[in-house]
């Protein structure tokens, strides 16, 4: 399978560079560039992306919410691009819907990596890194309630419920399968039905909405 990918940043040595880099691999396509984040979501539209890449500063509509709209309106996943490292801009985009988020100065071997990672459904996030800044966002995020977990989770089966947990603990497949006593394949099965039956489009957004809905209380 080819990965279609449009790659976005308003700063053109960059934005060619990378292209070039992901052009040069067999299985990634690069179907279109683009300078700010309008055009970033017009090439979206026009060419169905797997993968786009949003530089977070652009002109007239910035990464992140070129990343809302790109997200409510396709399948397409989402890596944010930035020269900051400022944890603000990872919470914005996750809440945007960002599959992942990665410095401008990533290597070549890792962006290649990034794109691929997130076609097969992954986040470029390492559990511990999931860990702290979810815990963080929750946070700064608006209220949850207080009261016990979203009526939404009512479509989870009681081990589903029990892996959405560890997942918003920021554990890993491996991780989970020793805590549930199960093998990985069967803990893959059970994240692929917590993200279909909610609706989430990776296991990030999985760890948020643990939080989200009230399932893991905020700072627990």
């Amino acid at each position: 399978m080819t990965i279609r990918v449009v790659v976005a940043d308003d700063q053109e040595l960059v934005r060619s560079g990378f292209a070039m880099i992901l052009q040069a691999q067999p299985d990634i396509e690069v179907v279109a560039e683009a300078g700010d984040g309008a055009e970033a979501v017009e090439a979206v539209r026009r060419h169905a992306p797997d993968v786009v890449l949003l530089d977070i500063r652009m002109p007239r509509v910035d990464g992140i919410e070129a990343a809302r709209t790109v997200c409510a309106e396709s399948d397409c996943k989402v890596v944010m691009l930035t020269t900051f490292d400022q944890d603000d801009y990872v919470y914005e985009a996750l809440h945007a819907g960002a599959s992942g988020f990665l410095l401008k100065d990533v290597r070549r071997d890792d962006l290649v990596h990034a794109v691929r990672v997130v076609v097969a459904g992954d986040s470029l996030l390492a559990p511990s890194v999931a860990r702290r800044l979810v815990a963080d966002f929750t946070r700064r995020a608006v209220a949850v309630p207080a009261t016990g977990p979203s009526e939404e989770l009512g479509a989870l089966t009681a081990r589903e419920r029990e892996t959405l947990v560890l997942l918003g603990r920021g554990l890993s497949n491996a991780e989970i399968a020793a805590e549930l006593v199960v093998s990985e394949h069967t803990v893959k099965t059970h994240v692929s039905n917590v993200l279909s039956k909610l609706g989430l489009r990776d296991r990030i957004q999985a760890v948020i909405c643990a939080y989200e809905t009230g399932l893991i209380a905020r700072g627990g």
